[in-house]
This record gives C-alpha cells, sequence and structure tokens, in this order.
C-alpha cells in the first residue's frame, strides 16, 4: 500500500440488523439464520477494505446479514464497529482477503483502487484464484475498464458497483448501487448488494457503474448548488426558510437533495456525510469522461469550477452541502 494513503473520516453508527424483499431475513427463519447463511451461501466471507464514512455502516450491514467480514483500514480504530458487530479487524490487505469469498473495496479514489488490488499487499497478489472482487468505490470509467482487464488475466472477477445515498444511504442500507460488469457475477453477487441498497440495477459492462456514477454525481451538485443558490436568495428577502422549503418541497422544484440537505443548510451544520473534497474529484471525472466522448457539459464544469473554489478557500472537508458557503461569500454574506 502507498504510504501515506488516508481514506476515511468515519462516524460510524451503531450497528443493527436489517431485513428487505431481497434478503433471507425478510422470510421465516430458523433460529440462527446467520448460522444458516453461512453454510448455504458460497460468499459467506468477505473482506471489506476501506471503512470510512461509507465503508463502515457497509460492512456492518454485510456481517449483520449472516456473511464473516473482515475488515482493514489505514486507521485501525475505524474497524471497531465492525468488529462489536462480530466481525474482525486484519492487520494489511493481505490478511483481509487472504481466504475471503469476495473483496469488498470503498476507497476515495481511482490511484487508492489501483493500489489495493495491484499493489504488493494487495488483491491480486494475495487474495484466491476465482475471487469476486466488488469495487464500490467512485472512479474513473477508464481505470475500472483496465483493472477488469487485470483482473480477469489474473483469474479473478471484477465489477464496478459505485453506490449513491451518502452516509444516510449507507446507515440505513438504502443505497442506489449501480454496477458494471458481466450479467453472471452480478447475480452472484446479490445477496451482498441485498444487503446494502434498496435500488441495486445492472447498467452494463466494465466501466458502466462508473459512467453512471459520474452522470449522478453531476446532477447532485446541480441540485446543491441550486438549493444552496435558493436558500441565500430567499434569506436576502427575509423569507421563513423552513415555511419556504416546505412549500418548495411539496412540488416540482422537490429533490432528494431538499429532503436531506435542507436542515445541513439552516442550520449551517456541514458535518461530512460526503465531503467537498470527493465531490470535486468527482466532477473531474465528469468533466474529463464528457471530453473524451466529445459531449458538453456546461453545468458541469460550472459546478467543478465552484467545487474547486470551496477547496481553495479551505471547505474540502466539509460536507457537499457547504456549497452554500461558496453563494455566501460570492455575496458577501459569509458570516464566518
Amino acid at each position: 500500500m502507498s504510504a501515506g494513503s488516508v481514506w476515511s473520516t468515519s462516524r460510524p453508527p451503531p450497528p443493527r440488523p436489517r431485513a428487505s424483499d431481497g434478503s433471507l431475513a425478510s422470510a421465516a427463519q430458523p433460529a440462527d439464520p446467520s448460522a444458516q447463511r453461512n453454510q448455504e451461501n458460497p460468499m459467506s466471507t468477505i473482506a471489506f477494505i476501506g471503512l470510512g464514512i461509507m465503508g463502515s455502516p457497509m460492512a456492518v450491514h454485510l456481517q449483520n446479514a449472516g456473511h464473516r467480514v473482515v475488515g482493514f483500514n489505514p486507521s485501525p480504530d475505524k474497524t471497531a464497529p465492525l468488529v462489536q458487530a462480530g466481525g474482525s479487524a486484519a492487520g494489511s490487505v493481505a490478511d483481509a482477503v487472504r481466504d475471503a469469498d469476495v473483496v469488498a473495496v470503498m476507497v476515495p479514489d481511482s490511484p487508492d483502487v489501483r493500489d489495493v488490488l495491484t499493489g504488493e499487499d494487495g488483491v491480486f497478489a494475495n487474495a484466491k484464484e476465482g475471487t469476486l472482487v466488488i469495487d464500490f468505490s467512485s472512479i474513473r470509467p477508464d481505470v475500472t475498464v483496465e483493472l477488469a482487464k487485470t483482473a480477469k488475466a489474473k483469474g479473478f472477477r471484477l465489477l464496478d458497483a459505485p453506490v449513491s445515498g451518502g452516509e444516510a444511504g449507507a446507515k440505513n442500507a438504502a443505497l442506489s448501487i449501480m454496477v458494471g460488469g458481466e450479467a453472471t457475477d452480478f447475480e452472484a453477487a446479490r445477496e451482498v448488494f441485498d444487503a446494502l441498497g434498496r435500488t441495486v440495477v445492472h447498467v452494463g459492462g466494465n466501466g458502466a457503474g462508473q459512467t453512471v456514477k459520474a452522470a449522478n454525481q453531476l446532477i447532485v451538485a446541480a441540485n446543491i448548488q441550486a438549493l444552496a443558490e435558493a436558500v441565500v436568495f430567499l434569506g436576502a428577502y427575509g423569507v421563513d426558510l423552513e415555511a419556504a422549503l416546505d412549500v418548495l418541497g411539496g412540488g416540482l422544484a422537490g429533490s432528494k437533495v431538499l429532503e436531506q440537505k435542507r436542515s445541513a443548510m439552516a442550520s449551517h451544520d456541514f458535518t461530512p456525510g460526503f465531503r467537498i473534497d470527493l465531490h470535486h474529484k468527482d466532477l473531474g471525472i465528469v468533466t474529463s469522461a464528457a471530453r473524451e466522448a466529445g459531449v458538453v457539459v456546461p453545468v458541469g464544469g460550472l459546478l467543478a469550477q465552484l467545487m474547486a473554489s470551496a477547496r481553495a478557500n479551505g471547505d474540502g472537508a466539509l460536507d457537499h452541502s457547504g456549497l452554500l458557503r461558496g453563494v455566501e461569500r460570492l455575496s458577501g454574506r459569509l458570516s464566518d
């Protein structure tokens, strides 16, 4: 692993079990459903690499679903919620993946994924041949395609499965998961996905999941920026913000972004659920991929610049709802 690699700023939730229509927990169960799942499910041993804001609750959900989860994070204290849920902690990627049937990866960026998979201490050098690798990270589509080819040549199977829903979606096992890769591998991973998300869709071959995620991040950033501008606009006229957002949320202007980010903007509490730093990275993926495809994303380009401005002004570690501060700054209304 690369020296100095830091993956997480986790604020993990208390572990809790979950039942859903897609999991064995939703049907009538024997006294010990976890034991039955571990006996019947050939993918019962999962190595989870990257236990940050998103990865920690995801790993806990998998453990609670009956899998045996071994986690690794560069900051060892981040493994505590998984261990409390009955999982175990490994001292390295190599130790985590050695006996795994499935390797799940949730790290920040393309170099991190490349390092986890191809490094000397990584998955391809230490996991069993035939292991299914599920990359939940959001990275460049072209890097995913490259890594999938390498995985196949080395006897591994790779799915790119970036997620949307933020910290709340990870905690509530309500993520949207967009999956690229072979259809047979997607079906093999269904029990893993069903323990983590409510909307799980196979969108195409390797790289397709990352392409859809890039489009998702473009739409989310546009909604956050529009909401931020609306909040500052309403404030300038002294309108009751809560009342205004209530009525806006009930009409065509309503969105998941408005539902989930209005409180943060109203209270100026930008505790990170998804950091501006990471959204800046994702918009770089959008603009780069758009250029390579020969398509024009003018709003995406502007959003990338606004994210870059937020980072340049020291807001990179804030939640992406902190784009509000950029609008306030431009309007001469930033209070701190």
